[in-house]
């Protein structure tokens, strides 16, 4: 399940009223601290639900084109275009 661009696994037994709150708490908890959260796995222990988060890549792909090395975020129309118009030589 995706909820809010993060997926989540859960167990049968939370309902998605819970699922949702947990994840936007866990959403703010990993803002703060200055980084992404990726997934989130939710357990039932006993009455408790256990939470274990990952953390998002911070490892981003940089490009070359025409010369200049970036980011595909940071690349104008027309390099975009050009990286889309790439063919794969193997």
């Amino acid at each position: 399940m995706i909820i809010d661009g993060i997926k989540v696994i859960t167990e049968a037994g939370i309902t998605e009223a819970e699922i949702r709150s947990i994840v936007q708490e866990e959403i703010r908890l990993w803002h703060r601290q200055g980084k992404e959260l990726a997934g989130v796995q939710l357990m039932v222990e006993g009455e408790e639900i256990v939470v274990k988060a990952v953390e998002r890549s911070p490892i981003k792909r940089v490009r070359r084109i025409t010369g200049y090395l970036s980011t595909e975020d940071r690349f104008n129309s027309a390099k975009q275009a050009e990286l889309f118009d790439r063919q794969a030589h193997i």
